[in-house]
């Protein structure tokens, strides 16, 4: 009887008293405050970030293609795979431009290409193409500039293209919480 009585008071009891439940609501309401934020700019950063790594891989390879090839190298946003556009929210490609005409010909093989950014990104470039020559050099210096749609500063990133045809990320300098152009300004996305 009484091994009886003790198993039915370890079952007995099936739910929270209103106080438990009030406390377990109230500490999970500050955590969902206190992290919510936080988990969003991750996100922004995170994307941010892939476009970037992107754009970067296929203007380095770009580069590395034109010095292989001791080519013209051509990295330009495209509507068609075809056609080089000044839009850089579009799909990037690259090819050797055999002809020189600054866009692909149907001699002219698709050697890479990007997808499109998302829809929560803008990126904004040059309004030409970026040309690599054979030993690797461009003959004007690009940035490119990846931006969140909602044009906070603090997710602003730009990849500048130097005449030697290297790649650099910008940085935050000063350590104010905005990456800096090459001239040392705030990026802004505005």
């Amino acid at each position: 009887m009484k091994r009886q009585n003790k198993l039915h008071s370890l079952y007995s009891q099936q739910g929270l008293t209103l106080l438990e439940l009030m406390i377990t609501l109230s500490i999970v309401g500050i955590l969902l405050t206190l992290v919510a934020p936080n988990v969003r700019d991750i996100l922004i950063r995170n994307n941010v970030t892939s476009q970037v790594n992107e754009i970067s891989g296929i203007v380095q390879f770009a580069r590395s293609n034109a010095i292989d090839e001791q080519n013209t190298a051509i990295i330009c946003p495209t509507p068609d795979f075809s056609n080089c556009s000044t839009n850089w929210d579009q799909a990037k490609m690259v090819f050797n431009d055999l002809d020189g005409n600054g866009n692909r010909s149907e001699d002219e093989e698709l050697l890479a290409a990007t997808s499109l950014p998302p829809k929560s990104m803008t990126v904004t470039g040059p309004g030409i193409t970026v040309r690599f020559n054979g030993n690797g050099t461009v003959s004007t210096p690009a940035t490119i500039k990846i931006c969140h749609q909602d044009g906070e500063a603090k997710f602003a990133r730009a990849l500048f293209i130097s005449l030697q045809g290297r790649v650099r990320l910008s940085e935050d300098t000063d350590n104010n919480g905005i990456h800096e152009d090459s001239a040392g300004n705030s990026l802004s996305c505005i």
